[in-house]
């Protein structure tokens, strides 16, 4: 009876592929090395509890939206904005009138690189859009959805941005 059941787990090992150890190989093909009285010895070894105290994470979603934070307030030059005491605003020298895009094309008011932060950070979220339209393969409905949107946005950042890079160089909008 004994034999029996040796013969069906050794049939049932046999029918799996690779389920046999790599020392139950090694045996099969060198049985005059290791002969029958050779075994893997088995120890237990005692289990310890070990309590592990750490501090809590924060979720994935909740870095994520302070890495984007943190690359606003770059983008907007903070440190420029530190460093140099720049205005907020200006105003036209000739009549008084208040002024949104400095003159000169290597200055800036605090508002004007707001604003250009938030046109880039508009187009990231776009190039965003598209990376996660490309997650819905198979509904096409939402996938188109999230294109229209990425490119919408990343051109209308990309259209605003040049106007402004264009009339701080003191050239005519739309050259027509």
């Amino acid at each position: 009876m004994q034999e029996e059941r040796r013969n069906k787990t050794k049939a049932a090992k046999d029918e799996v592929l690779g389920s046999e150890t790599v020392f139950e190989k090694i045996r099969g093909r060198t049985p005059w090395v290791f002969g029958n009285a050779f075994r893997k010895p088995k120890i237990l070894s005692p289990k310890l509890k070990i309590t592990r105290r750490g501090i809590p994470l924060p979720g994935k979603s909740l870095a994520v939206i302070g890495v984007y934070i943190i690359l606003f307030l770059l983008q907007t030059g903070i440190v420029y904005i530190v460093f140099r005491e720049v205005p907020a605003l200006g105003t036209n020298p000739s009549d008084g009138t208040p002024m949104f895009l400095y003159p000169d094309i290597n200055e800036s008011f605090i508002i004007e690189g707001i604003v250009a932060s938030i046109f880039i950070f508009l187009c990231s979220i776009g190039f965003i859009l598209l990376y996660q339209a490309s997650k819905f393969v198979y509904n096409k409905s939402v996938a188109v959805r999230y294109l229209a949107v990425g490119i919408l946005l990343i051109l209308a950042s990309f259209i605003t941005l040049q106007a402004m890079i264009t009339i701080k160089l003191g050239q005519k909008l739309f050259n027509v």
